[in-house]
C-alpha cells in the first residue's frame, strides 16, 4: 500500500497539478513493484500469489481537505466529479506505468491465462471514466488527463500486457495521515472540524483543521472576517452561527459528525463515484445518527450494493462507549461522537 497526501498536489492558484500528480504516481508504482521482489509474507501461499500476480495498491489520503480547499462541498456534484477525476486519474496512469514495466520486465505470471478479461476490465475502467459528468474547470482538466492515461494504457497494454494485476486502492490511512500532516483521512470527510484524541498515556490532544483558513480565503472572505470565523469553529467546534460567515457555504465545512453531520447517504454517493476507477475496495465508514433504526442500515447497504461497491461499514453513534478520537462536544462531558477506523 502506499497513499499520497492530495493537498500536495493543489497549487497556490487553486489549480490540480496534473503534472506532478501524475510523476508521483509513475515514481510511486515503479517502487511499489520492485518493493514485491525484497518482500517477506505472512505465509508462503501468500507469497507466491503476491508474486504471481503482483497486486499492489496506491491510494490517496486528504480528500476531504482537498475539496474543502476547493471551495467544495463533500455531498456535492463538484465534490464528487473531482474525486472521481483524480481517482480514474491515479489508476489509469498506474496501469499505463505497469504496462510499460511489463514491456522490460514482463507481466505478471498469471497474465497470459487472463489476458483477455484483465483487457476487459481497463476497457470498463477507461468506459467509466468518459461517462464522468464535468462540474468545473478543476475535475475538467483531471477527466481529460484520465481519458488520455487509460487510452495510452490500454494500447501499450495490449501489446506488453501489464506487469500487475491490480493497481489501485483506498486504505483508511488513519496513522499514516497524521505522520503526513492530513487534516482527513483517506476519502474520508473532516471528522469533526475541532476533534480531541486520547492518549495511551492519559489525556487528549486538540486537533484543528487547518484546512479552513485556506478555503475561507478561496471564498474571498477579508482576513479579518476569517480570523473571526476560526476563532468561533474553535470555541464552539462547528460554523453555526460565525460571524460573517454566509450561510449557503455552510456545505462546504460539513464533517461526519456534530450538528452538520453529512448524511449518511451522502458517504455512500461519494464511495459510488470513485469506486469505478479502483482495482479494491474503500475503506471508509458511513457515520449514522444514534437513532438509526435497522431499516435505515439495511438501506445503506442495499444502495451500498446497488451502486456497485465492493465493501461498505458504517458507525452507529454511541454504539462504543470508548474511542480514539471524539468531536469538540466530548470535552464538555456529553456522549462521545462516533470514530473513523
Amino acid at each position: 500500500l502506499a497513499s499520497l497526501n492530495l493537498m500536495k498536489f493543489l497549487a497556490t492558484d487553486d489549480t490540480f497539478q496534473v503534472e506532478r500528480f501524475v510523476k508521483a504516481v509513475e515514481l510511486v508504482i515503479t517502487a511499489m513493484d520492485i518493493s514485491i521482489c525484497f518482500a517477506d509474507f505472512p505465509t508462503d501461499a501468500i507469497g507466491e500469489t503476491t508474486r504471481d500476480y503482483r497486486q499492489l495498491g496506491i491510494g490517496y489520503a486528504n480528500l476531504g481537505a482537498l475539496l474543502m480547499a476547493a471551495g467544495l462541498p463533500y455531498d456535492s456534484d463538484g465534490g464528487r466529479a473531482l474525486a472521481a477525476g483524480i481517482s480514474s486519474l491515479m489508476t489509469g496512469v498506474a496501469y499505463r506505468r505497469s504496462a510499460e514495466l511489463a514491456g522490460v520486465v514482463g507481466p505478471y505470471n498469471g497474465y497470459a491465462r487472463n489476458a483477455r478479461a484483465h483487457a476487459r476490465v481497463i476497457r470498463k475502467h477507461a468506459a467509466a471514466t468518459d461517462s464522468v459528468r464535468s462540474v468545473a474547470t478543476l475535475d475538467r482538466d483531471v477527466l481529460r488527463a484520465a481519458a488520455d492515461a487509460w487510452h495510452q494504457g490500454l494500447e501499450i497494454g495490449e501489446k506488453n500486457g501489464w506487469r500487475n494485476a491490480q493497481a489501485s486502492v483506498l486504505a483508511p490511512t488513519g496513522t499514516i495521515g497524521f505522520m503526513m500532516d492530513c487534516d482527513t483521512t483517506g476519502i474520508e470527510p473532516d471528522f469533526s472540524l475541532v476533534k480531541f484524541k486520547k492518549l495511551v498515556g492519559g489525556g487528549s490532544m486538540q486537533i484543528v483543521n487547518n484546512t479552513i483558513p485556506r478555503a475561507l480565503r478561496k471564498l474571498d472572505y477579508a482576513e479579518e472576517t476569517i480570523e473571526a470565523i476560526v476563532e468561533h469553529i474553535a470555541e464552539h467546534g462547528n460554523v453555526l452561527g460565525a460571524p460573517g460567515l454566509r450561510t449557503d457555504h455552510y456545505p462546504i465545512f460539513d464533517c461526519a459528525v456534530g450538528d452538520r453531520a453529512i448524511t449518511p447517504m451522502g458517504h455512500v454517493r461519494m464511495m459510488a463515484a470513485v469506486q469505478p476507477f479502483l482495482s479494491g475496495a474503500i475503506s471508509k465508514t458511513v457515520n449514522m445518527p444514534s437513532e438509526a433504526s435497522v431499516e435505515d442500515v439495511a438501506e445503506i447497504y442495499f444502495e451500498g450494493w446497488r451502486q456497485g461497491l465492493k465493501a461498505l461499514a458504517i458507525y452507529r453513534d454511541a454504539s462504543k462507549v470508548g474511542q480514539p478520537l471524539s468531536d469538540s462536544k466530548a470535552s464538555k462531558g456529553s456522549e462521545p461522537e462516533p470514530v473513523v477506523p
